[in-house]
C-alpha cells in the first residue's frame, strides 16, 4: 500500500536513463550512464551492464575500475577517486564509498543543496573478501538500491561458511579422483572463489577471461594461491574456474571424470540443479540478501528509498511499509552479473 509522502520532503529529480543509467539532471550527475547528458557520469564498478557504451566516454570511478574497464575493453577516458576522496562541482559534492560487491566498486554519494543521495549500483554487506570492504554515510535524504535479491527466500549464510563448503567440496571432489569444477562469472566472483580455495594450496585454472583480470586483484592485495590460465591439455585434476556459457561449449569436455558446483545466489534455487547438471549448489552471492537490504534501509532513515533490479518491488516495499519507510521502484530488469 502506497503511503502520502512528508510534504516537507526535499525535492529530488531523479530518473532512468536508458537500460541502466540513473541521472541527477539537475545535478549533470549521471551513475552507470552511457549517454552524453551529463557533465559527471560515475561509474560504480566494471561488470558490463555497468560500464559505459560508448568507448570515447569520459567518467569518474575507483582505480581498481578502471584498471579492469581496460583489461575488459574500454579505451575511453576516467579520472579516478579514492575511497572517501571528495569531488566539488558547481551544484555538488560527490565521495566514493566501498561497496563490497567486487574489486573496486562504489557507491555514490552526492551532497547538494537539494538533499543529498545515496546510490548502491550493485553491493554487498557483509562484504565480498576480494573487495575492499564496505562502508556508508551515516545518513542519506534518497537512496537508490538494487534489490537483485529482493525476496525473503534469499538469505546468505556467513563468508566462513560458504568458504568452508567451497574448499570442501574442492576437497573431497579430489579426493575421489575426479576433478571440480566451479562454475562463476569471470570477473568478481572466479576471483572470490579463488581466494577461498588458496589456503589449500592445490593448483587453479581459470578461464582465460577471467585469468587477464587476476592480477588487478594480486596488486590490491587479495590472496588468489596457485593458479593459471586455463589449457584444455593439463587441467585434468586442477581446480577449475568457468562460466555456465563455457562449459556449455566445451571448457574441459576431454575430463571425463568431473564434479560441477554453481555458486551463485540464485543457487538457492534447487532448480539451478537440473537446469545446469551441477552436483552441488552453492548460494555464494556478491549482492546483498533480503534482510540485509531492509536492515540497511533502516539504518539510513532515508526520506525515499528508490528500488531498482528487483523480481517483485511490492514485497520489499511491502516490508518498508511495515517500518513506515517511504519507497518508490525505478523498473530496471534484474540481471546476473558477468
Amino acid at each position: 500500500m502506497d503511503r502520502t509522502v512528508n510534504d516537507k520532503m526535499r525535492h529530488m529529480n531523479i530518473t532512468k536513463a536508458g537500460y541502466h543509467g540513473i541521472l541527477l539532471p539537475d545535478l549533470n550527475i549521471g551513475f552507470d550512464y552511457s549517454g552524453t547528458g551529463t557533465q559527471h557520469t560515475f561509474i560504480s564498478h566494471a561488470h558490463a551492464d555497468h560500464m559505459p557504451r560508448s568507448q570515447s566516454s569520459s567518467v569518474y570511478c575507483t582505480p581498481n575500475t578502471y584498471k579492469l574497464m581496460k583489461r575488459r575493453g574500454f579505451n575511453g577516458e576516467a579520472i579516478t577517486l579514492d575511497f572517501g576522496e571528495p569531488l566539488e562541482t558547481d551544484e555538488a559534492r560527490i565521495t566514493l564509498y566501498p561497496a563490497g560487491h567486487i574489486l573496486g566498486s562504489a557507491m555514490v554519494f552526492v551532497e547538494s543543496d537539494e538533499g543529498s543521495v545515496l546510490y548502491t549500483g550493485d553491493y554487498r554487506t557483509p562484504p565480498s573478501p576480494a573487495s575492499e570492504g564496505f562502508e556508508i554515510p551515516e545518513q542519506a535524504d534518497h537512496f537508490i538500491t538494487e534489490a537483485t535479491f529482493g525476496l525473503p527466500i534469499y538469505k546468505w549464510d556467513s563468508h566462513d561458511k560458504l568458504s568452508q563448503e567451497v574448499r570442501d567440496f574442492a576437497s573431497q571432489t579430489l579426493a575421489n579422483d575426479y576433478t571440480p569444477v566451479f562454475l562463476a562469472y569471470n570477473l568478481g566472483k572466479a576471483q572470490e572463489v579463488m581466494h577461498m580455495l588458496a589456503p589449500l594450496g592445490h593448483p587453479v585454472q581459470i578461464h582465460g577471461a577471467g585469468y587477464k583480470m587476476c592480477d588487478v586483484y594480486e596488486q590490491a592485495g587479495i590472496d588468489l594461491g596457485n593458479y593459471d590460465s586455463y589449457n584444455r591439455e593439463t587441467c585434468e585434476g586442477n581446480i577449475l574456474i568457468t562460466t555456465t556459457s563455457a562449459i556449455n561449449n566445451g571448457f574441459a569436455s576431454n575430463v571425463s571424470k568431473k564434479r560441477i558446483a554453481y555458486c551463485s545466489g540464485w543457487a538457492t534455487r534447487e532448480a539451478s540443479r537440473t537446469q545446469l547438471t551441477a552436483h552441488k549448489l552453492i548460494p555464494l552471492s556478491d549482492h546483498l540478501d533480503f534482510f540485509e537490504l531492509i536492515r540497511l534501509c533502516q539504518e539510513l532513515d532515508p526520506e525515499m528509498v528508490h528500488i531498482t533490479h528487483t523480481p517483485n518491488a511490492d514485497v520489499v516495499r511491502h516490508y518498508l511499509d511495515q517500518r513506515d519507510i517511504n519507497s518508490t521502484f525505478l523498473d530496471m530488469e534484474v540481471e546476473e552479473d558477468d
